[in-house]
């Protein structure tokens, strides 16, 4: 049976994954699901957040977890584990992306928005943190965006949960080699209705970084929400 760690994306947290624990759990597989330090925090910590060390944050969870590991990042969590698994190529069994971002080294994350221009719905809902070192979403607005095809009620409760996200860790390009990340094997667990990573940013990485397998799901970018038994059934299908 594999332990799933899974990475969550921008403004979340561990608890986005929690509906995914009983089906998990019933096939016998174990999920730990950690919020990364400084989401949320004080003006300090969030100055301070980098993607080296959420990488390494990780990677020693990942050290102490049983084996086999699956990696899996949802959204932004998609760059955190490829720096894990450059870490760590030997401790983790496989990597997961659902709907996240699958970039290769050298880029980053705002690299990518500006190959495919701004998207309006998005922009809209974000506003600057007071302290300069991040961003928060306005909770009245997220659902339409992250969770739109989710049970209302879930999708108003995790927006409501939502905090600020520090700049520096989505600015910062990847530093990945053939020889460590490469040699991890990557699926992708695609989100055709997402209006967060659109489809098409979604395949595009795709073709940037091929992968072993490609699920696609009829959801929107938070399949923890709106389908939860069909993203575990899929996640324990590549176990």
């Amino acid at each position: 049976m594999a332990t799933f760690v899974m990475v969550h994306g921008a403004w979340h947290g561990g608890w986005c994954f929690d509906l995914l624990r009983p089906a998990l759990a019933a096939a016998g597989h174990t999920l730990i699901a950690p919020d990364l330090p400084g989401m949320g925090g004080t003006d300090e910590e969030l100055a301070s957040a980098t993607l080296a060390g959420w990488a390494d944050y990780v990677a020693d969870i990942v050290r102490t977890a049983q084996q086999p590991v699956i990696l899996c990042g949802h959204s932004r969590g998609g760059i955190v584990i490829s720096e894990v698994a450059e870490r760590l190529p030997d401790q983790v069994s496989s990597l997961v992306y659902i709907c996240a971002m699958l970039l290769p080294s050298g880029m980053a994350r705002t690299d990518l928005k500006a190959i495919f221009g701004p998207n309006a719905l998005m922009d809209s809902m974000l506003k600057r943190h007071p302290s300069g070192h991040a961003t928060v979403v306005d909770p009245t607005l997220a659902p339409t965006l992250f969770a739109h095809l989710s049970p209302p009620d879930l999708a108003a409760a995790a927006a409501a949960r939502t905090v600020a996200e520090p700049n520096a860790p989505r600015q910062t390009p990847l530093t990945l080699t053939a020889a460590r990340y490469g040699g991890v094997p990557r699926h992708y667990i695609e989100c055709s209705e997402d209006r967060t990573i659109l489809i098409g940013e979604q395949r595009h990485m795709q073709r940037l970084q091929p992968c072993v397998s490609v699920t696609t799901l009829e959801t929107d970018h938070s399949p923890f929400l709106s389908t939860p038994e069909t993203l575990a059934a899929a996640l324990i299908a590549l176990a």
